[in-house]
């Protein structure tokens, strides 16, 4: 074990200590100390789920990347492990960075990441070069591959960029050998592009072909690819930097990307269907994991890289959470999800309501002053008893008082402390469904609302909405969208109100989550 990583896993171990179990999450899994991002080798090894994840330990911002180490037997409860990974040789010196796990036939475990260092360039400048890498191990000690690195600048197809070229996701073929998809920045469009390596053994690797190109659609550098089939139809998940928004479906910044389509003769996909993956603000770099029972469940970094800094507190211990695990169908063309079922194991002291009236005035909000008082008009709030918590499973199915008079907006605070609140405010005229943090507390003037165009043409809207002591997600009719957020609102604040204008009627089932 290199020094590097012997450091690393005793200073997790001593300041671990200092963080109390009500400092975390409940039930999503949190950074040992220091820092997370990407979820990296998310696979089920040996009886366990084992999660790895983009780490920094010695501080509550982005450095050196290392690999954490978390397993589960749910999803839900997980165990720390000594971190796996530092940046202790010459071709990742400058971060270990994110990648995936795969069991070998002899019962050891793959891990596939990619490696960064600086090298001279012809024009005499210095820059960071990205190849892929790889260590084996029992689930617990890693030793890193005495060929790295196995996929390096010569290997990769002419036109390809070796700056921007990472995040491997290593797949397991019919056949039994291996493919790997790698994220790739093209030298000349730099739009982003998913090359295919394949290898008989999982250590000796050559380019196979490319399975899919950006050409400038949707960003630039796609990021953290994962591909899989689900449902009859072949999935690809991937992450881009620097996108331009399209309507209410993709937004500025980083975001997510999930094309549905079927593999060619050539085995390149053929897309079919493109969406975001979440419609919220704080969710990137998905990767997922086939369960023994056969679910296709996936996680997500709950975070966002153009607020990461800015939502910080400054007495935070921790920073960077994963999202809930989500199991994932393709239905009617689209990605559904939906909360592990896992959760409902976490469930205590249901609550229900039937044909709740929730009305308010129903003035013409046409103007935008209009619309800024009815956000502070409150005379219609409503609450029900028992309906409350900061760990809450709430599901509420809201509807108009008379089919086809539809109201203005339905608004749901939660998180609320009175002063402060977050919200979610459904607009059926427009089928724009709003998440809003703007009130939760933060002092920074950074994103705080997103919009979601919710498709379909019902007058009724269900919403699932999970809250944890950091975050909350909200599941749309049926999983069809996903807006996630993280709240740093103070943990007292756990009242959950309705308001509306116009009439509405509001159904709601809830549980407190323990």
């Amino acid at each position: 074990m290199s020094e590097v990583l012997r450091e690393a896993r005793k200073y997790e171990e001593i300041v671990e200590k200092t963080i109390t179990d009500r400092e975390r999450p409940l039930f999503h899994l949190s950074t040992r100390v220091g820092w997370m991002n990407d979820p990296n080798g998310f696979s089920y090894y040996k009886g366990k789920y084992h999660m790895f994840y983009q780490y920094h330990p010695y501080d509550i911002v982005w450095g050196p990347m290392h690999w954490g180490h978390a397993v589960s037997e749910d999803l839900i409860h997980w165990q720390y492990l000594p971190a796996a990974m530092g940046p202790d040789e010459p071709y990742d010196q400058f971060g270990c960075f994110s990648g995936s796990a795969i069991t070998l036939d002899d019962g050891r475990q793959l891990l596939m990441y990619t490696g960064v260092s600086k090298e001279s360039q012809p024009d005499g400048s210095l820059k960071e070069v990205q190849k892929q890498c790889l260590a084996v191990g029992d689930g617990l000690d890693y030793e890193k591959y005495s060929g790295n690195p196995v996929i390096t600048a010569d290997k990769l197809p002419e036109g390809a960029g070796s700056f921007d070229f990472r995040d491997p996701k290593i797949l397991r073929k019919p056949d039994g050998t291996f493919a790997a998809i790698v994220g790739n920045r093209p030298i000349k469009d730099k739009s982003g592009q998913i090359l295919v390596f394949s290898s008989k053994d999982g250590f000796h690797w050559e380019y196979d072909h490319t399975l899919d190109t950006n050409r400038c659609r949707y960003g630039r550098m796609w990021e953290c690819p994962d591909f899989f089939e689900l449902d009859g139809k072949d999935v690809l998940l991937v992450s881009p930097q620097d996108m331009l928004p399209e309507g209410f479906e993709y937004h500025n910044g980083n975001g997510t990307l999930c094309l549905i389509g079927h593999l060619d003769e050539n085995g390149r996909l053929a897309e079919e269907q493109n969406q975001s993956i979440d419609y919220g603000i704080d969710f990137y770099a998905p990767q997922t994991v086939l369960t023994p029972d056969g679910r296709r469940v996936m996680i997500g970094w709950m975070q966002n890289w153009d607020t990461s800094g800015a939502m910080r507190g400054e007495d935070l211990k921790w920073f960077g959470q994963m999202s809930l695990p989500r199991e994932l169908h393709v239905k009617n063309g689209r990605l559904y999800q939906q909360p592990i079922r896992e959760l409902e194991n976490l469930r205590r002291d249901r609550i229900e309501y039937k044909d709740v009236k929730v009305e308010g005035p129903d003035e013409d909000l046409s103007s935008s002053l209009a619309l800024n008082l009815a956000e502070k008009d409150s005379e219609s709030e409503i609450t029900l008893d028992g309906v409350k918590g900061r760990c809450v499973d709430i599901t509420m199915k809201i509807r108009p008082e008379e089919a086809g008079r539809l109201f203005d907006r339905f608004t749901i605070k939660f998180a609320s402390s009175g002063e402060h609140y977050s919200m979610l405010i459904w607009r059926p005229k427009e089928r724009i469904l709003r998440i809003d943090r703007k009130f939760s507390g933060s002092r920074r003037a950074i994103i705080h609302q997103r919009r979601a165009l919710v498709p379909g043409e019902d007058e009724a809207i269900s919403i699932r909405l999970i809250v944890d002591r950091f975050s909350a997600e909200a599941f749309i009719d049926d999983g069809i969208q996903v807006m996630t957020i993280t709240l740093y609102t103070e943990q007292e604040a756990g009242g959950i109100s309705f308001s509306c204008r116009g009439k509405a009627m509001l159904d709601v089932e809830k549980y407190s989550l323990e």
